[in-house]
């Protein structure tokens, strides 16, 4: 396989693919994404990114699948999640570079099996954007319903896509503002539904193993709901494809993943604990809006308005950021030459973002015009759990591949911390991905199907490895 250097920094080398057919021209447009971020600002990105006033949207389908036990559905869910966040933190330590689970596993097992976790991990990155703005859109359509769905949608696209192409430094500053207001929605509802509930059945019912057992729940029945709350955290792991624009990432990067993580999973449990004290069981009139529901029941017609707002704020910024981690990852896709280099793998001269990463997933997100709410959802939770399940299994193959020396200076906590407990973090995932409905298990094996004819194609039959860029981690 052919080699060339870029012209700007000859320390780095791109493998040359056979989807492209480049030239001296384009390697001279490439440059470094800018080290603009410390830990406040990835943690509230990736808190921007799970939007955290999505446990009140998705609070009625995870009840509903628990059967009243939404609050031990999120239990579930956030160990699960903060076993993966741990291993998502060691391997952004020992790879400081952007392309999250597509570069842990390329580096740690293989360049292929990467190659593959990319490929599913783009079924999530690519497609959540389009669900977090026809959710948006929804809510809007359902409050003006005079204004087609479209328009709101198109709205959200052009608004997102502007911002992430000006920069991550605006888009800290806008997602700031908005959480703001987010959380202050939330805290508000939690309040409203505590005096519901304390006016009703007076100070003792606020205490109560209902919305953690609910109301003919099983092992299965939890399960399910977990798999569905499991969606509710897509994000911790997002920001480690923002490394190479990190202040000190093998530092930053674990302790923000964890902190992200472990403040998501409280809110959410908190949260759908208290609403399951308004609303035992999981019977709703409609599943998919029940918070509006409970939003009427504690606070009235302005509240409901109020709660309106704060879920589309709460889209709005969880938009930015997923559009952003989405182009990230075509970028490093895109830079290693799996993908095409003219299109994903340049930044702009300008502003430093990888433009065409951003316009494509803002292309991609057109798609939320021709869908609804469940079905589009049903594309992003089989990408999310196999590269939850895979970075979890990387820490183990790094723990057992490397010398004493090595675990000593990089890899500390012994068989503890990078065995057994990745181990517990893939079996968790792996148990919540096997219960996934049967159409994403579908759409995910098909999406698989298709990676695999691609990779055939770019390795000539599977006789050569993929194309990696081979630039300094610290660069």
């Amino acid at each position: 396989m052919t080699s060339t250097s870029t012209t700007n920094d000859p320390g780095t080398a791109i493998h040359a693919s056979p989807l492209l057919n480049e030239t001296a021209a384009d390697q001279e447009t490439d440059t470094h994404l800018h080290r603009t971020m410390n830990l406040p600002s990835v943690v509230l990105f990736g808190l921007a990114y799970m939007t955290p006033i999505i446990v009140l949207g998705t609070f009625g389908v995870i009840a509903e699948a628990s059967h009243g036990a939404s609050a031990m559905s999120y239990v579930m869910a956030t160990i699960a999640m903060l076993f993966t966040a741990a291993s998502y933190g060691r391997m952004s330590v020992l790879h400081p570079t952007s392309g999250s689970a597509y570069t842990y596993v390329g580096r740690v097992i293989g360049l292929r099996p990467g190659f593959l976790t990319g490929w599913s991990v783009l079924l999530d990155y690519m497609f959540l954007p389009m669900v977090i703005w026809l959710i948006g859109a929804s809510y809007l359509n359902a409050q003006f319903p005079s204004v087609p769905i479209w328009i709101w949608v198109l709205g959200f696209i052009i608004l997102t896509t502007a911002i992430n192409v000006v920069g991550l430094n605006v888009a800290d500053k806008i997602d700031f503002a908005l959480m703001i207001f987010q959380s202050l929605v939330i805290i508000l509802f939690v309040v409203l539904s505590i005096r519901s509930v304390a006016l009703q059945g007076g100070a003792g019912a606020l205490i109560s193993l209902k919305p953690f057992v609910g109301e003919g729940s099983s092992l299965s029945t939890i399960v399910a709901g977990g798999a569905i709350a499991a969606y509710s955290f897509l994000g911790f792991d997002a920001v480690t494809t923002l490394s190479e624009e990190t202040h000190d990432p093998q530092h930053t990067m674990p302790r923000a993943i964890m902190l992200i993580a472990l403040i998501g999973g409280l809110i959410f449990i908190v949260v759908s604990y208290i609403i399951q004290l308004v609303h035992p069981g999981g019977s709703f009139v409609d599943s998919s809006s029940a918070a509006y529901e409970v939003a009427a029941q504690v606070g009235g017609n302005l509240f409901t308005a109020v709660f309106i707002a704060g879920l589309c704020f709460g889209q709005f910024t969880s938009g930015i950021a997923a559009q952003a981690s989405a182009s990230r990852l075509l970028y490093v896709m895109g830079r290693d030459g799996v993908l095409p280099k003219r299109l994903f793998g340049r930044l702009s001269a300008r502003f430093a973002t990888p433009v065409g990463g951003i316009l494509t997933v803002a292309v991609v997100g057109l798609i939320a015009m021709f869908l609804d709410v469940a079905t589009s959802t049903s594309f992003v939770n089989f990408g999310a759990f196999v590269s939850f399940t895979l970075v979890n299994v990387c820490v183990i193959v790094s723990y057992a591949k490397a010398d004493e020396e090595t675990r000593h200076a990089t890899m500390p906590g012994g068989v503890l911390r990078n065995i057994l407990i990745p181990a517990l973090g893939a079996l968790f995932c792996a148990y919540l991905l096997v219960h996934l409905d049967a159409h994403a298990l579908i759409l995910g094996v098909s999406w698989l199907g298709v990676g695999i004819v691609v990779l055939a194609f770019i390795t000539h039959g599977f006789r050569r490895t993929p194309p990696q860029y081979d630039g300094d981690d610290a660069s």
